[in-house]
């Protein structure tokens, strides 16, 4: 039934980001920064929660962990352009790290799309993490102008795509939420015949 897949509560929470995509280059493009902040960091908490209430209810899913990464898909792309129009010093300044961390993020995709002809949605516990203090360092930069903490997460980035290009790499076909590069080895370990 239509509704039951894709009205859960959590799916709602990764759907909202998707639909909060546009908003955000909205109030990008009309110079609102404040309000662009105030809807992104709604958008980051939704992604937040998504996991934790799809497992809380029970309402795990492939289709949810594939609107969960279409949402950070969608929120990780167009974040660039609308912080381009808001604040274009920061932008230019930050360059080298801001295409590092896109590189970085879209490249464990390529090899997944190579490789399974789809994309992952591994949600391992390091793009997790990462996800959260790489919230907390582009707010410090956004608000405050304090580019130490971005640099350094944007640094770490290869960590997590290096786990996720590993992960991808040892799995002989694509499965959802693999939490770390350990339990790609493991389920491939448990393989029949093996």
């Amino acid at each position: 039934m239509f509704h039951n897949r894709w009205l859960t509560l959590p799916n709602l929470f990764s759907e909202f980001r998707i639909v909060a995509a546009p908003f955000l280059l909205l109030l990008a493009w009309h110079d609102l920064p404040y309000w662009f902040l105030a809807l992104l960091a709604v958008a980051l908490l939704s992604d937040a929660i998504d996991g934790y209430l799809a497992r809380t209810l029970h309402e795990t899913s492939e289709l949810g962990a594939q609107l969960d990464s279409w949402g950070d898909l969608t929120t990780f792309l167009i974040v660039p352009l609308a912080v381009w129009w808001l604040w274009p010093e920061i932008i230019i300044r930050e360059a080298p790290y801001i295409i590092f961390v896109l590189f970085a993020y879209l490249l464990p995709m390529l090899v997944g799309l190579v490789k399974f002809k789809n994309l992952p949605s591994y949600h391992t516990w390091a793009a997790k993490t990462s996800v959260v203090t790489m919230s907390i360092s582009v707010f410090s930069l956004l608000l405050f102008d304090f580019p130490w903490l971005f640099r350094v997460f944007a640094l770490l980035q290869i960590l997590v795509a290096l786990e996720e290009i590993a992960i991808t790499l040892t799995l002989r076909q694509l499965r959802n939420n693999v939490p770390s590069y350990w339990h790609a080895r493991r389920l491939e370990g448990n393989r029949p015949g093996r």
